[in-house]
Formats: structure tokens, C-alpha cells, sequence
């Protein structure tokens, strides 16, 4: 009798672990093919869905292999969140883009020469927040009102961090920023900055010899101070080309998955604070 006592209790425990109780299941999951899509996606959708980032942090999204049971979660969610135009090959190659159960952010927003770097433009992010919103209400309606009462919070955040960049960069010495490729061009574009970029849109291009001369003497021309580059990136160009002009190198954050501390707001203001230093903003 104690065993089977014991053995009723045993199952019993197997059964609570088993037990999600209120924790989403994979009928309640979205992915994300990476960092600023998630963000979105888990600020809206709150405890609603278990939101999931393709994308580790120190892993370049462009770069990323999926693994078997990644693709598996691509097959199984009910909304999947992903950039086109190339940006992340990997995923784009699963995904079914008919299947209604998927959304490329980027459908429908006018691009600068297929540069898929919209979230470092706040107002752009904001943007997408509007479609990310009716996406999840496709397959939890009855989470409609609060999805809408935190994009509606979402959204206060992104524009007060717009004000804050405008604000912070209206009065500069200088408006040209040199970066080691071209992923600041929606930021330069929105706030009036000039980027010189080293390299192209592809974080692993490597600049010719002669367009690091034409940068070096860019620089030159523009006064600049800082040349920057980027996590996830190699340094060594921008110090190659900072130590021949005499000038410093800084760090932008491109945002493309977790940031060490803080989230993708706290991340924007830290590339503020270097650009107001850079370009000698008051």
C-alpha cells in the first residue's frame, strides 16, 4: 500500500512538471528572425506568446545558420517576424511568404537603395510596430485590446526617443559621421547627418585601398574627430584609418541583437551620447 502510495505521488509530481500551467505552449509562439523584431514583438504581446529571437547575441544576423529545431519553431509558430531583401538568406530560404502566418517587415516601406536597416530610425521602427500589431491580432483576437493598450506605450517610448535625437543633435559643429559600413544611412538621413561609410551595406565586405584613401581624405576634408565602428565588427580598418589622420575611434551600435545592458532604447541613447561627442554638439 506505501508503494502504491508513493507511486501515485511520484506521477503526481510528473504530472504538476509536466504541467505549463499559464505558460504558452507552441500554439502561442511567435519568432522573430532577429533582436529589433523580438523587442517589438514581446513589448506588444506581452505574457500573451512566448516570443523567440533567431538570432544569439554575438551572432551577425546576416551570418546565421539555422539550426533543425530552429526551423522547426519557424514551422510551428503562429507569426513569424522577418526582414527581406536578402537580409537574412537563412531564414528567408524556410520561410513560405504566401502562408499568411508570416511578415516581412519591410513590405511596403520605401527603401534607401535596398537598405534594410530601418530600425536605426526610430519613426521607421514605429512604423513597423503598426503592422507587428495587426499581424499578432490575426491569431490571438482576444488579446486585441491589450496588444493595442502596449503598442499605444511602444510607441510613446520611440517618439519621445525621436524628440531626444533630434533634440541632441540640432545644434553640431560638424553632421558627417564615418562609419565602417553602410548601416547608419536611415539615422544620418532622419536627423540630417551626412554617413561616410568605409564599406557597403555587408558588414563582412572588405573596403579596396582605394576607397580607404578616399576615406581618410573625406575626413580630412570634414574635420572629423571619431571614426567608428561597430560591435560585432572588426576594428581594425577604423583604427587603421583613425591613427593615420591622428583621430580617435568610437563604437556605434548597430542593434541587431540583444544589446549587453539594457534594451533597444537604452542602446539608441548610448549611440546619441557618441555621436554628440563626435560631432561636438551642444
Amino acid at each position: 500500500m506505501k508503494k502504491l502510495a508513493l507511486g501515485l505521488a511520484v506521477l503526481a509530481l510528473l504530472a504538476a512538471a509536466c504541467d505549463g500551467g499559464d505558460e504558452p505552449g507552441p500554439e502561442q509562439l511567435v519568432v522573430a528572425s532577429f533582436y529589433p523584431l523580438a523587442w517589438v514583438a514581446e513589448a506588444i504581446a506581452g505574457d500573451a506568446a512566448e516570443v523567440v529571437d533567431l538570432t544569439p547575441s554575438g551572432v551577425e544576423p546576416h551570418d546565421l545558420e539555422l539550426a533543425p529545431s530552429q526551423v522547426g519553431m519557424i514551422e510551428d509558430a503562429d507569426l513569424v517576424l522577418y526582414m527581406g531583401e536578402g537580409f537574412q538568406p537563412a531564414v528567408e530560404d524556410v520561410i513560405d511568404p504566401e502562408s499568411g502566418s508570416a511578415l516581412d517587415v519591410l513590405v511596403g516601406m520605401a527603401l534607401m537603395e535596398g537598405d534594410p536597416h530601418v530600425w536605426l530610425d526610430p519613426t521607421r521602427l514605429a512604423d513597423a510596430v503598426d503592422e507587428i500589431l495587426a499581424a499578432l491580432a490575426k491569431p490571438y483576437p482576444d488579446e486585441s485590446a491589450s496588444f493595442e493598450e502596449r503598442a499605444a506605450d511602444l510607441q510613446d517610448r520611440l517618439t519621445r526617443l525621436d524628440r531626444t535625437f533630434e533634440e541632441g543633435l540640432a545644434d553640431c559643429a560638424r553632421r558627417e559621421i564615418v562609419t565602417s559600413h553602410s548601416a547608419f544611412g536611415y539615422l544620418a538621413d532622419r536627423y540630417d547627418l551626412e554617413q561616410i561609410a568605409i564599406s557597403g551595406l555587408s558588414p563582412e565586405a572588405e573596403p579596396s585601398p582605394g576607397r580607404i584613401a578616399e576615406v581618410i581624405d573625406l575626413a580630412r576634408e570634414r574635420g572629423v574627430t571619431t571614426i567608428f565602428f561597430e560591435t560585432l565588427v572588426s576594428p581594425d580598418v577604423a583604427e587603421t584609418i583613425a591613427d593615420e589622420i591622428g583621430v580617435t575611434t568610437g563604437v556605434l551600435e548597430p542593434i541587431e541583437t540583444q544589446p549587453d545592458e539594457g534594451d533597444y532604447v537604452d542602446a539608441m541613447e548610448r549611440n546619441l551620447t557618441a555621436l554628440r561627442s563626435a560631432l561636438g554638439c551642444r
